[in-house]
């Protein structure tokens, strides 16, 4: 099982209007944030890495170092667009079948309760007795060849959102519920349906401390067994979407093809978690054959992520983005030729693109021939051939239309299935990001914004603000940041900043103390236990000698 899950935020339950009357009266959908406007998915999802002037003008060692901000660069597409729009409707259209204030809704916990008295026989019965519940759940699946950038987009999407909501009271009524907006996993390399449950318990148990996979994901559990506790954990703690990374390792195990779609269909309409399923173009044959159940495993449609062609807005306006991070003492112009030279070497796939401009300019940095430091057609050239050889052969079939190379190299096949419809760009839509795009580099909002996102990253890097999060030291960055001048030096303002963070660090330790020590008047047992440890006795004998336990003989008798 993968270790490394994404963590999002925790915070307490703030219920907002919503413009639609479906989406109101509805505890789980109005703690969400609001849903975004195009230029607040601009703002949140661009990541320009700041190289100032004077990192430019640094000695050669140093600026090996600064260049690898730039691997932190996320240009908004068209694209990033549509993927926000498909899952903020998802999470939202999830909840509508449970709405925990809804009778229904309590009338599913009833019957799993029943079910799981049986557990062992449910699997045989669950779909039928779950039948009359109907489900608002859809799937997306999102297809793409890889470093295309499928696996940083959504997880950039899912962080715009909370992972974990605390409720307490809603409407003045007792409303204790704890809801997890996001789950992401990553299929097992395995390729085991199994496997794949237990990384569902594991992930909750990462996120809430609870112990689910030693309760429910032991060795001879079987899948169908599992997916009614996932139906019941989805049911308790108001899971919004569950996406599934690198969905084609499930070709590599013996699992049966119609069981693999009947599982992600069992998914949605059982368990009632909407899905998005991310993989290679290799993850199309998954949906090949039975077209019913590929159409249900994939209810809200397909995105199939193409690499951006030589002649499109979104590459020329991605290029010149990218262009502008340049950390060589003089700027390399973006010729003709040159643009035509990083389109052959990268075949305009996104992370092959960034790695190009990263490790050409660090061969143009200690090339002894190439005082000027500049990014010549010959330098990506030799980049690409040196640097990059071991990508060669797939980025060969591509370039030359190569079909039985592409086999060869599945992750790399794109549009062969005929079944997913290509993802068409929208040109005047291009046109709209890239005006945006321009006027917001101009001015000085998107200077502060920059400099806001590039000290945040590092003073949270610091790693010695133990009592804050990233949302405090951003909160923090923008409000020193906004009340200095745009052209206060950058290292005057980190500076300021960490000098505040200390303070604001401080005060919540302090707070943090206070709350314990108040919990300790409140909970006397919590008192009770400490006191026994200081005594070094069981607590049993403390509970004893405060009257909290009587002798049964003298109580009874």
């Amino acid at each position: 099982m993968n270790n490394a899950v994404l963590k999002g935020e925790m915070e307490e339950a703030m219920y907002k209007p919503q413009p639609l009357t479906e989406y109101a009266h509805n505890p789980f959908i109005e703690a969400l944030p609001p849903i975004f406007e195009e230029d607040e998915v601009l703002d949140r999802f661009m990541v320009t890495p700041r190289i100032s002037q004077q990192d430019k003008q640094s000695e050669t060692n140093i600026r090996y170092h600064v260049l690898k901000r730039v691997k932190n660069f996320i240009q908004p597409l068209p694209i990033h667009f549509e993927v926000e729009r498909r899952l903020s409707t998802l999470i939202r259209r999830g909840y509508l079948a449970r709405n925990p204030l809804d009778k229904m809704f309590l009338e599913r916990i009833r019957l799993l309760h029943q079910l799981r008295e049986n557990e062992e026989q449910a699997h045989k019965y669950i779909d039928k007795r779950l039948n009359h519940i109907r489900s608002t759940a859809d799937s997306l699946s999102i297809i793409g060849i890889s470093g295309i950038g499928k696996t940083t987009a959504i997880e950039r999407l899912l962080l715009m959102y909370p992972q974990v909501i605390k409720h307490d009271t809603y409407e003045e009524q007792l409303f204790n519920r704890t809801q997890i907006v996001w789950l992401k996993i990553d299929c097992p390399y395995d390729g085991s349906l199994s496997t794949l449950c237990k990384s569902f318990f594991k992930a909750i148990d990462d996120l809430l401390g609870t112990r689910y996979l030693e309760k429910f994901g032991y060795l001879n559990r079987i899948t169908s067994t599992m997916l009614l506790h996932m139906t019941t954990l989805a049911s308790m703690y108001g899971i919004g979407v569950l996406v599934i990374d690198e969905i084609q390792h499930l070709l590599h195990s013996k699992n049966d093809q119609e069981e693999m779609l009947n599982f992600f269909v069992t998914l949605s309409n059982t368990v009632g978690i909407p899905t998005v399923l991310i993989g290679t173009s290799k993850a199309q044959q998954l949906f090949k054959g039975n077209f019913r159940q590929a159409r249900r495993a994939a209810s809200d449609g397909a995105i199939i992520w193409d690499r951006m062609t030589e002649d499109s807005e979104e590459w020329e306006f991605f290029l010149e983005t990218l262009w502008e991070l340049q950390c060589l003492k003089k700027r390399s112009e973006l010729t003709e030729e040159v643009k035509k030279a990083f389109y052959e070497e990268c075949q305009g796939i996104t992370s092959v693109a960034v790695n190009l401009f990263i490790l050409a300019q660090e061969r143009a940095l200690f090339d002894e021939n190439n005082s000027d430091e500049k990014i010549t057609v010959k330098v990506l050239k030799q980049t690409a051939k040196k640097d990059m050889k071991i990508i060669q052969p797939m980025l060969t079939a591509i370039r030359e239309n190569d079909f039985a190379a592409m086999y060869k190299y599945e992750d790399i096949m794109i549009n062969l299935d005929e079944l997913m419809i290509n993802h068409k760009r929208n040109t005047e839509y291009e046109g709209k990001v890239k005006a945006a795009m321009k006027e917001r580099q101009n001015t000085l909002e998107y200077k502060r914004q920059e400099m806001v996102e590039s000290l945040s990253v590092e003073v949270a890097a610091l790693g010695i603000f133990k009592s804050l999060n990233i949302e405090d030291i951003r909160n923090l960055t923008t409000k020193i940041v906004e009340g200095n001048s745009v052209d206060t030096k950058y290292n005057d303002l980190k500076l300021k900043i960490v000098q505040k963070a200390i303070e604001l660090n401080q005060r919540k330790e302090h707070q943090v103390k206070l709350k314990d020590k108040h919990n300790d008047k409140i909970l006397p047992l919590k008192a009770i236990k400490k006191h026994a440890e200081s005594k070094k006795v069981h607590s049993y004998e403390i509970l004893k000698s405060s009257r909290y336990i009587k002798c049964p003989l003298i109580e009874f008798y």
